[in-house]
């Protein structure tokens, strides 16, 4: 205890130490003495600089005499006050030196009421800078007044000047101003509308209050100007240069009759029905008509959980099983282009020539003309003379294209919602339109749609997105090799990069077996397959009917589910699931979209026939609301390929390039995909107007690249699951006893084994059988073995090759 008593003194004389011997700490008097100097000097500095510029001319001789006591000077503080003022003003920052005046004053003011100095450096970086711009500015007037600007403005003005001119000197200024409102006043174009609108406000709160024509209610009065400024609003008189003229007759009160509108209306008061407050001292009530009321407690208990549990646990988040899943990067996509659009002024002035001189020979006048370059084509939008009819400027669709040497231009009379003609014209040398300058843009990152899909760029260059979920359904078409595999890859990339893995799932259907495998590596991800499956992406054409069908099951069980929640399509049934309004044990889940690919789908129809065509009939016509999107790209949509039962029900098409008109209208019921220049480039609608766009390209290493980083990641046990499907078919009893087969049964093994064909129809011609019998002894040979299943459209396969063979196999069941 003695010792630490004894450390005590002397560590305090060790801290009184220290803190004496640190020059820079100054004591609370310090602070004031200092800061009351600095004040004063400010007020002086403002004395001086306010003398300068009135007795400046006569003290302008004396100020190198600070000596000579002699000298007399009119400066407000006498010779000091002239030096200053020489010193900051006239050579140094002109008028901006009052700047210093508000700096020590600031800088003193802080000091006395010990706020901390920290706060003035922004203060001090700021006005140096708004000292150094404002002398510049004034260094243009130094020839004629060299007091605005001082000597060292002047200089800086001339410094500036040699390099980048007045024009120059000036826009650098203004650039110096807008850095000054943006980081120091701090105004943006959002606080001057807000500014605008409270004034607006304002206005009218005022003259809300103003009396109108001396009426006492100023409740009134403001209904009746309202009414009055709409009147005013709604009439517009002719005059000379207008072009229209108004109905007079039709407007109420008409203009004839205004004389007899009542300006001053008399205002009855309203006969209101007053209900007299009674004192509780009054009231008087026996107690037996004493009734308590009380809601249901049932009602309140219910009320109370379902609110409890959402406070609990918040909305239920579907993406918590993958809740560290990162969305892939934009940077694994390549950047084809350099990045804008390349406009090649001469052929623009030489094409814009060539369609003026067609047309004049042909003795049609144009009175103005309008180019909008993109990508790939440029749009001559032209406003022919009055009296010339449109049909006469269509018809000259390959004059002008011959007269342009182009590969194919596309006329648009008129253009839809303007008054002008289009000729889309392609450009000599087009740009790529890259994968990652379509995602990257804002219009795709801000896109608020369900499954929005970002297919590429317009003519006016601007990013083209369109929302699956709208759409429903999507038929792509168009020859081979024009861009239908890439745009398909587009369509999945753009989801990829916008829908987590438990909010959409695909279904691939890849009959060529190259273009949609590289999505294996996100099986376990995005894709729905049957359970009995290895590959979730379909090659085989024989498993795509179980897979329709069960998608057919998987819509009316969803039908189902949105019948229990009482909803009308997914985003509702969704949204309550999350609210946790509807309960899991009575079988409800998260429903995620399912989005249906299918390329090549005339192999499809060629193969399976209408045993495709029925399914997809029915999911085209229902699932929409549902949340299961088809997207079928084929060759050419032909009527025995895309029935009109089926084609009715996909308002959205693209059409590649394709080779003749007729395709054309088969696809977009309108001709032009003929005169597409291919490569991407596409015309897409969804029941409205056609738009010309550049399909986004994507290159196969770069969906590699996708599909590795998503594949890398945590992913679900196994792919989506879709239900199981049971055909006729497959409910075949291929147990069957040998006693009960048919007596014609060896027999039909013999046409069928000779034939190596397995069908009914087969052995009804051979036998002379109806159908049925047939039928019956075809399943019996796929009992026995001898047949196959059954393959839809195709016949079965026969399993024994040759009449020996089957002999042995007739022998091997004897002895058995």
């Amino acid at each position: 205890m003695a010792k630490t008593t004894k450390t005590a003194p002397l560590d305090k004389k060790k801290d009184s130490k220290t803190e004496g011997n640190n020059p820079l700490q100054l004591t609370k008097q310090h602070k004031i003495v200092f800061g009351s100097l600095l004040v004063l000097f400010s007020i002086a500095l403002l004395f001086t600089f306010i003398s300068f510029y009135i007795y400046g001319q006569q003290d302008q001789s004396a100020v190198g005499e600070l000596t000579d006591r002699t000298e007399t000077v009119h400066n407000w503080l006498g010779k000091f006050g002239a030096f200053l003022a020489d010193l900051l003003v006239y050579k140094g920052f002109g008028l901006a030196a009052f700047i210093f005046v508000r700096l020590f004053f600031l800088t003193g003011m802080y000091m006395v009421l010990g706020i901390s100095l920290k706060k003035l450096k922004s203060i001090w970086f700021w006005d140096l800078f708004v000292i150094i711009i404002v002398s510049i500015l004034f260094g243009f007037f130094a020839t004629s007044v060299p007091e605005l600007g001082g000597t060292i403005g002047y200089e800086l003005n001339l410094f500036l000047q040699d390099y980048i001119g007045k024009t120059g000197t000036l826009l650098l200024l203004l650039f110096g101003l807008i850095l000054y409102v943006i980081f120091k006043i701090k105004i943006s174009p959002e606080n001057i509308q807000s500014f605008f609108d409270n004034t607006k406000k304002e206005i009218k709160v005022d003259l809300a209050t103003i009396p109108l024509n001396g009426a006492k209610s100023s409740a009134y009065n403001l209904e009746e100007f309202a009414v009055v400024e709409e009147e005013i609003d709604e009439i517009h008189l002719k005059t000379n240069g207008s072009q229209f003229e108004i109905n007079k007759e039709a407007l109420k009160p008409t203009i004839s009759n205004s004389s007899d509108i009542n300006r001053d209306p008399i205002v009855k008061p309203l006969a209101m029905q007053v209900t007299p407050i009674v004192s509780p001292e009054i009231i008087s009530n026996p107690i037996d008509t004493f009734v308590i009321e009380t809601a249901p407690e049932e009602d309140i208990i219910e009320e109370n959980l379902a609110s409890r549990l959402v406070a609990d646990f918040g909305l239920f988040d579907p993406t918590l099983d993958l809740s560290n899943y990162k969305f892939p990067t934009i940077d694994l996509l390549k950047e084809y282009s350099t990045g804008g659009i390349t406009i090649n002024q001469e052929e623009l002035e030489e094409n814009k020539n060539r369609i003026v001189d067609t047309l004049r020979n042909y003795k049609i006048e144009i009175a103005q003309i309008k180019a909008t370059v993109g990508p790939s084509v440029t749009l001559y939008e032209i406003v022919p003379e009055a009296g010339i009819r449109i049909s006469k400027i269509k018809s000259l669709e390959d004059d002008i294209a011959l007269s342009l040497s182009a590969l194919g231009i596309r006329i648009i009379a008129p253009i839809p919602g303007k008054g002008t003609i289009g000729i889309e014209v392609p450009n000599k040398n087009p740009t790529m339109v890259s994968m990652k300058s379509v995602i990257g843009s804002a219009k795709f990152q801000e896109a608020e749609m369900e499954l929005p899909i970002a297919l590429g760029k317009t003519i006016s260059n601007e990013t083209f997105v369109v929302d699956l979920a709208k759409m429903p359904h999507l038929l792509m078409a168009g020859a081979t090799g024009q861009g239908k595999s890439v745009g398909l890859n587009a369509v999945l990339t753009s989801l990829l990069y916008k829908k987590h893995p438990a909010e959409v799932k695909f279904v691939l259907v890849d009959p060529k077996k190259v273009e949609l495998t590289l999505f294996n590596k996100i099986e376990r991800h995005y894709l729905a397959k049957l359970p009995d499956m290895d590959d979730a992406i379909i090659t085989d054409n024989a498993k795509v009917v179980n897979t329709l069908n069960s998608l057919c099951v998987e819509m009316d069980n969803r039908y189902s589910l949105l019948k229990d929640a009482m909803v009308r399509n997914i985003k509702e049934y969704n949204d309550k699931f999350k609210a946790r309004k509807l309960n899991p044990e009575n079988g409800h889940r998260f429903l995620p979209y399912i989005v249906l690919v299918v390329d090549e789908f005339a192999d499809l129809i060629m193969t399976a026939g209408k045993e495709v065509e029925v399914p997809i009939a029915r999911l085209a016509q229902l699932a929409r609301a549902i949340g299961i999107h088809l997207i079928i790209a084929t060759q050419r949509p032909s009527v025995n390929v895309i029935t009109g039962l089926i084609k009715a029900n996909f308002p959205a098409r693209i059409a590649f390039r394709v080779t003749s008109k007729i395709d054309s209208r088969t696809i977009l019921d309108t001709q032009g995909a003929d005169q597409l220049i291919g490569r991407g480039d596409m015309l897409y609608t969804n029941g409205n107007d056609v738009v010309r766009v550049q399909c986004a390209f994507i290159d196969t290493p770069e969906v590699e690249k996708i599909t590795e980083f998503i594949g890398s990641q945590k992913a679900y046990a196994t792919a989506y699951l879709l239900p199981e499907f049971v055909g006729e078919e497959s409910g075949i009893n291929l147990d069957m006893d040998i006693s009960d087969r048919d007596t014609l049964f060896r027999e039909a093994a013999e046409i069928i084994v000779n034939a190596q064909q397995g069908s009914a129809s087969l052995l009804q011609r051979k036998l002379k059988l109806g159908y049925n019998r047939a039928g019956r002894l075809i399943d019996q040979l796929e009992a026995a073995g001898i047949v196959g299943p059954f393959e839809g459209s195709k016949a079965r396969s026969v399993n024994i090759l040759d009449m020996s063979s089957l002999d042995q196999f007739f022998n091997n069941e004897q002895n058995n």
